[in-house]
């Protein structure tokens, strides 16, 4: 089966694509909500004043709402109704993700199956309400407090903010999933997505005419486009790397017939977290700088100023706080999303074992054990991947954020997608082989 599939692979062409009309219509259907969502990060919050928000933004885009901003497409920056963006639903599926390691009753639906998913989905978006309003309200009161940012200050301006935000979240949410069941990816991720990939033509733009006038060399532009092709194609082999666990079932016996044992593999991905350890760590590390940005400098202690200044972009210890926060991240979040004992338990279910290793906690033991150590290398790739372009920025002077954590959602969505793309076109042949074959054979009946 896995030698025809990888045949019909290969043979994908440009006349494959053409026949697979599901296809087309669901690639159409992505890019149209795609760009309904971009056209809403250009629509302003009423009552905010426009000018005075982009000034003030220039001098906070440093800190996390630089952050923000890269994630909603610019929407930050021009406080537009979706600046929340789609964060307040990924937290809050975070959230409920570490709820059902630690509640039993979220646990029990979590094995519930398709019914369990959806209660938990539906937990998730009360969640996402709940975050999303306390945000919205946050930053109604954060705008208030601004010199003339906001028109007419007051409870019907902080009213018409939350729901506007909020609104925005909730729309790019049921968009996320529209994408997922009637397009091509995963929504919320393409999402994320389009706003990354919004800001490279500008960024690329901003370089090259700095190389024209003088202000980096060309040499150096070079070497920064061969860094960033080379740590694309180190994320690209990372993220499809994965450690195989042979699974072996025993024999069977189906009346008198004797069949042969199967066997399987266990992949274990390189890096089970994915993207998230760099999320958080930059996050967390971004926010005393956003805080004292907001403060008045000259109240805040002599202290706490040195902290701030010691945790800046491009500091040794900003770096090695990022590092660990990241390595933290990534044992925290692959213990949360991947359960060995659960995984030894059906394993045990369906008569698989692992050759030389005892089923049931013998077995837990042995996954645990070879996660961990695939998690190091994992851990290290994502800090190595995070640090570069934080040690580019602060040497060369680069202008644009460069950040291992955008290049990871890129490509690693982008990788996503194309696998999905090859699968309905290995169905499209599928089908087409099924309805040959059953031509000929009514041929030959006849």
């Amino acid at each position: 089966m896995a030698s025809a599939a990888e045949q019909l692979a290969s043979n994908l062409n440009f006349s494959t694509f053409a026949k697979a009309e599901d296809l087309k219509k669901r690639l159409w259907f992505t890019l149209g909500a795609l760009l309904v969502y971009r056209l809403g990060t250009y629509i302003p919050l009423p009552g905010l004043n426009p000018d005075a928000f982009a000034q003030a933004f220039q001098g906070q885009s440093g800190g996390i709402l630089g952050l923000f901003n890269m994630f909603s497409g610019g929407a930050v920056e021009r406080m537009a109704i979706f600046a929340l963006g789609i964060m307040p639903y990924i937290s809050a599926s975070i959230i409920v993700q570490l709820m059902t390691s630690v509640v039993p009753a979220l646990e029990q639906l979590k094995k519930e199956g398709e019914q369990g998913r959806k209660i938990i989905n539906q937990y998730t978006r009360y969640g996402t309400v709940l975050l999303g309003a306390m945000q919205a309200y946050g930053i109604s009161i954060g705008l208030e407090s601004g010199n003339g940012l906001v028109i007419d200050p007051g409870w019907f301006f902080r009213i018409s903010t939350v729901i506007s935000l909020l609104g925005g979240t909730m729309f790019l949410m049921w968009l996320g999933e529209q994408i997922t069941s009637r397009g091509i990816g995963n929504g919320i991720s393409l999402i994320i997505f389009a706003g990354i990939v919004a800001h490279l033509p500008t960024a690329l733009a901003g370089t090259l005419e700095l190389g024209r006038t003088g202000a980096l060399s060309t040499p150096l532009i070079l070497a920064i486009i061969i860094m960033v092709v080379a740590v694309i194609a180190l994320i690209v082999f990372v993220e499809r790397a994965q450690r195989r666990l042979l699974i072996q079932y025993p024999k069977r016996q189906v009346g008198n017939r004797m069949f042969q044992g199967d066997t399987s593999h266990l992949p274990l991905k390189l890096n089970t977290s994915g993207v998230i350890p760099a999320i958080f760590a930059s996050s967390l590390l971004l926010l005393p700088a956003t805080l004292a940005g907001f403060a008045n400098t000259a109240t805040l202690p002599g202290w706490a100023m040195a902290i701030v200044s010691a945790l800046g972009h491009g500091q040794p210890l900003y770096m090695l706080f990022y590092g660990g926060m990241i390595a933290f991240f990534a044992f925290f979040y692959t213990a949360i999303v991947f359960n060995p004992k659960d995984t030894a338990d059906n394993l045990k279910k369906h008569g698989g074992f692992i050759p030389g290793i005892r089923p049931g906690e013998r077995t837990a033991e042995y996954i645990d054990f070879v996660l961990t150590r695939i998690t190091v290398i994992g851990a290290i790739y994502l800090i190595f991947v995070c640090i570069l372009p934080e040690i580019l920025i602060s040497q060369t002077g680069v202008p644009f954020y460069l950040g291992g954590t955008s290049l990871l959602i890129v490509v690693s969505v982008t990788l996503d997608t194309v696998a999905q793309i090859q699968g309905h076109l290995i169905a499209q042949q599928y089908e087409g082989l099924i309805k040959k074959s059953k031509l000929r054979g009514g041929k030959r009946g006849r």
